[in-house]
């Protein structure tokens, strides 16, 4: 069964993923482990830490790639990026500088600061729109700004973009209330599909089958299966449905 993980840091020395080849190698093992036979490894740019380039990170997948074949790892590496939204974006786009889920360039990891988004944002994914490009916003459910105003996300899902939700919020390894928002998101529709983004740091494992098992007690194996098919749609450039609902108002008493 085809299992496919749009989100993950595993490639050698590039970011705050896997520090040296050993730990990329012990994460693909995770990943295997997990059930994961096709993985999207996407490096942070863009954040102002990290700036990657398409090329570099070509050649490193195509290294990863060669390790884990000689391994004997039934897993397919493919190069791609978590991109955070920045003013210079526009400008990598059009220097063929960004990496994105799929070969034709239709889906892209947008990342928000972790506790803002920028006034900017909604313009910039008209642009990304307008240009054939679909942000999928990357784990929304850690972002403290759209947290206590769930209605910012709502406005980018009705521009057109996807999310993806990290498989171990969802599991409570980033605590109670980020597990909640979590649930609420795919109670309401408000995800299409889990990543792990794994890291080789503490609460950044995989977490995808234990993610994916919850799913399926809480909202059945219907919306797992679905979920795993937007994956796959992802990374082959197909349509992805996402049938959302806006999430219910908080109620406060006293008032009319």
């Amino acid at each position: 069964m085809v299992l496919v993980d749009i989100h993950c840091h595993i490639l050698p020395g590039i970011d705050d993923g896997a520090r040296d080849w050993m730990t990329s190698m012990k994460l693909a093992r995770e990943a295997v482990q997990n059930g994961v036979t096709h993985a999207i490894v996407t490096p942070h740019t863009l954040n102002g830490k990290y700036l990657n380039h398409k090329k570099d990170v070509i050649r490193l997948t195509e290294n990863f790639q060669e390790m884990i074949d000689e391994a004997g790892l039934p897993l397919q590496v493919f190069p791609g990026m978590e991109v955070r939204i920045n003013g210079k974006l526009p400008e990598a786009i059009d220097n063929d500088d960004i990496l994105f889920c799929d070969e034709d360039g239709k889906y892209m990891l947008l990342e928000f600061p972790s506790n803002d988004v920028p006034t900017y944002s909604s313009n910039m994914v008209y642009e990304l729109l307008q240009e054939g490009i679909t942000p999928i916003i990357v784990h929304p459910e850690r972002n403290t700004k759209i947290m206590d105003d769930p209605a910012i996300l709502q406005g980018f899902l009705e521009q057109g973009c996807l999310v993806q939700i990290t498989a171990s919020s969802y599991t409570g390894i980033f605590g109670k209330k980020v597990e909640k928002f979590a649930r609420q998101l795919i109670k309401a529709g408000q995800g299409c599909t889990f990543a792990s983004d794994a890291h080789d740091l503490p609460k950044r494992q995989y977490q995808l089958s234990e993610a994916y098992d919850k799913l399926g007690r809480e909202f059945g194996e219907k919306l797992v299966q679905a979920w795993k098919e937007n994956a796959k749609n992802i990374i082959n450039g197909d349509p992805v449905d996402m049938h959302w609902r806006p999430l219910k108002q908080r109620k406060f008493f006293g008032l009319f």
